[in-house]
């Protein structure tokens, strides 16, 4: 499925042609987290436009901008323009079907919801060691990540069965997984659930202390939200989160505060959701995603046994391990990754450019270069090879 998009906001043009798994890759304010909350206000307009009115937000149904800066954030409806283009799937998007579908829609009726998305924001939603309530945030917060605190919390409250600890959990991560979160994130430390207070909040035990969210360390913090996502998303259904009404999986920036080596467990899981069955998109400024990525591009030629071995080794996994049968048939999967950035050479804005194959002998410095992000690396290698003889 493809999204075209023509100047919104800070995109020039854009044209992304979503796989199994794709990466956005690129600078700082370069139109990766709009194209993705545009992406979800296109798949999930309806349930986005009954989500506000359910919160008695004051929608109008002649102009579009009253939904447009509760979703995208106060002073935002700016993003389109007169000559914004947008197209999803071969159909023309405008805000006018924002107002068709405000039109048509029962008061009582809740589409589903077909894009889980987790924001880069994602701390705020804990930041207390609860998850908060949809309304306790105010307009000037994106509307991804009200939406993602609000299925945390409820979520929480009745999806997990009301556990004393919520990690390590029986049923939720394959063990190999388990164990490496454990051993890069938590250092044999339990997440539980404190009761003692007037609201129920997540503290870390540890050596026999039980230390408060907020002074966790910064990977912890940032790594709790994107569990309770993927918690979500994986091990036994659950009526208050539905699973199977999600095809989209987006994530944003999942590497944020964490070591390379929890960074692939990450990785593991996001090999876990597209084996499921979702389409998964990741933001991201790692270098490992993409080392994952050309590792599967120069190995998925191999017959698949040969595969197996090569990524449970690229992994570190025992072949022989469940762990292991994440890569079954994993190179029948499509995976693109794409890099946006503003070219001054080119007198355009953000542009998007399609840098899959990451050769790095291609004569496209983005490709070669991996959209900048190996760029450093290489340099500091032909700078030693120079004068370090």
């Amino acid at each position: 499925m493809e999204l075209t998009v023509r100047n919104f906001g800070p995109m020039k043009e854009a044209k992304i042609d979503f796989a199994d798994l794709t990466f956005l890759i690129g600078p700082q304010a370069s139109g990766k987290s709009l194209s993705l909350e545009l992406l979800k206000l296109i798949i999930d307009q309806q349930h986005i436009i009954a989500t506000l009115r359910n919160y008695s937000y004051i929608l109008s149904k002649t102009d579009a901008k009253n939904i447009l800066e509760c979703y995208f954030g106060e002073g935002l409806s700016g993003l389109f323009k007169e000559n914004t283009e947008i197209g999803w799937d071969g159909k023309r998007f405008t805000t006018q079907d924002l107002l068709k579908n405000l039109a048509r829609q029962k008061a009582s009726e809740m589409p589903k919801e077909s894009v889980f998305y987790v924001p880069a924001q994602r701390i705020l939603s804990i930041a207390d060691g609860r998850p908060k309530n949809f309304m306790e945030y105010d307009t000037s917060n994106p509307y991804v990540l009200r939406r993602f605190s609000e299925t945390l919390r409820i979520f929480m409250q009745g999806g997990l069965g009301n556990p004393d600890t919520i990690f390590p959990m029986r049923n939720r991560l394959k063990g190999a997984v388990k164990a490496s979160i454990n051993q890069t994130i938590f250092h044999n430390g339990k997440v539980v659930i404190d009761k003692s207070g007037d609201q129920r909040k997540m503290k870390l035990e540890i050596d026999g202390m039980k230390i408060p969210f907020m002074t966790w360390s910064a990977g912890q913090k940032e790594f709790m939200p994107l569990l309770l996502a993927i918690y979500c998303l994986s091990g036994p259904p659950t009526q208050v989160v539905d699973k199977s009404d999600y095809e989209w999986v987006i994530i944003e920036e999942p590497e944020m505060g964490l070591h390379p080596r929890a960074i692939q467990s990450v990785l593991l899981e996001i090999i876990e959701l597209i084996q499921n069955g979702y389409k998964v998109i990741v933001s991201t400024h790692a270098t490992t995603f993409l080392e994952f990525v050309w590792a599967f591009n120069n190995l998925k030629a191999l017959p698949q046994e040969d595969f197996k071995k090569a990524m449970s080794e690229v992994f570190g996994i025992d072949i022989n391990s469940t762990t292991a049968n994440l890569f079954d048939r994993l190179k029948e999967k499509t995976i693109r990754t794409f890099y946006s950035a503003k070219h001054a050479s080119t007198g355009k804005g953000v542009t998007f450019a399609d840098i899959s194959t990451l050769d790095a002998f291609s004569s496209d410095t983005d490709i070669a270069e991996w959209g900048g992000l190996s760029s450093f690396a290489g340099k500091a290698s032909e700078i030693v090879s120079r004068y370090g003889k």
